[in-house]
């Protein structure tokens, strides 16, 4: 495994893994602190591509002033020997001077899909990840990147990026992973508290149980109301959204006549958690 700073060595690298003109590259973008959810995407990656490219960045561009910057665990060590026993073939590891020199002066914005939801609570965030993921990609050129259905408005910006900017590639979207308890996995789960992380277990338990009642039947509207009252019960605050959107576009939806998905955010203590889950109609 290769591990990568500057980007004529990331390029030659790459040159050598596809030397043989038919090998192909899967991209698996993360900000570090790694976990098993971050995991999944490398053992899918494998499974879909001959080599496998994992970045670590943790994007400035992504955080608001507010925001977790300086405190965003940074595991160097612990994240390279997950990703060697992995098999993963380049570790590319920027700085922050590469990805961002003195003179960097583009922003790439994709209206529409991130304007609701995460992009009206943290403005500017889903600028900042395009704009990397942009840049990630023109580095690495991959046949395939992969991304964790948890950031599912995240994804959907990137989904409509490439397909508004002709980029040729696949973008694949892979299940939330999710400890024994239900919690989505992430690396913000690090800041809970013990009594926290039970609390926090109340976020895909509502989401659950609303799915399941406007998958019966009962009003969008009163599910929706009937969870975020089961979030602010069990201590988070605030909520910032529940609610049910249409799969594709994340309009968000009163009546559920579509595939959908119900996307939440709240805090927990000092931890904003997101999750998501699919609602379907036809259940």
């Amino acid at each position: 495994m290769q591990t990568l700073r500057d980007l004529p060595a990331l390029r030659t690298a790459l040159q050598q893994l596809r030397r043989d003109g038919r090998s192909s590259v899967a991209l698996v973008p993360t900000m570090g602190a790694l976990h098993d959810g971050h995991m999944a995407l490398v053992e899918e990656a494998k499974r879909r591509a001959d080599h496998v490219v994992v970045s670590i960045f943790v994007n400035p561009k992504q955080f608001g002033p507010n925001e977790d910057l300086d405190a965003y665990p940074r595991r160097e060590a612990k994240d390279s020997s997950m990703l060697l026993d992995q098999g993963v073939d380049i570790v590319w590891m920027p700085t922050v001077s590469v990805m961002y020199p003195d003179d960097f002066a583009t922003n790439i914005s994709v209206s529409g899909v991130s304007e609701g939801l995460d992009g009206a609570a943290r403005p500017g965030h889903f600028d900042g990840v395009a704009t990397v993921v942009a840049k990630l990609f023109n580095q690495v050129r991959p046949d395939i990147a992969l991304f964790g259905e948890k950031d599912f408005q995240q994804l959907a910006v990137i989904r409509r990026m490439v397909a508004d900017l002709d980029m040729d590639l696949e973008i694949a979207g892979i299940p939330t992973q999710r400890d024994v308890d239900g919690l989505a996995l992430s690396s913000r789960n690090a800041y809970l508290t013990d009594e926290e992380r039970h609390a926090a277990l109340a976020l895909p338990r509502a989401l659950g149980e609303a799915a399941r009642q406007m998958e019966k039947g009962i009003a969008v509207d009163a599910a929706l109301a009937k969870a975020i009252g089961m979030l602010t019960a069990h201590g988070f605050d605030p909520v910032d959204y529940v609610t049910l959107c249409d799969a594709i576009t994340l309009e968000p939806m009163h009546c559920l006549d579509r595939p959908a998905r119900l996307l939440a955010a709240a805090r927990m203590g000092k931890t904003r958690l997101i999750d998501n889950i699919a609602v379907d109609p036809a259940s």
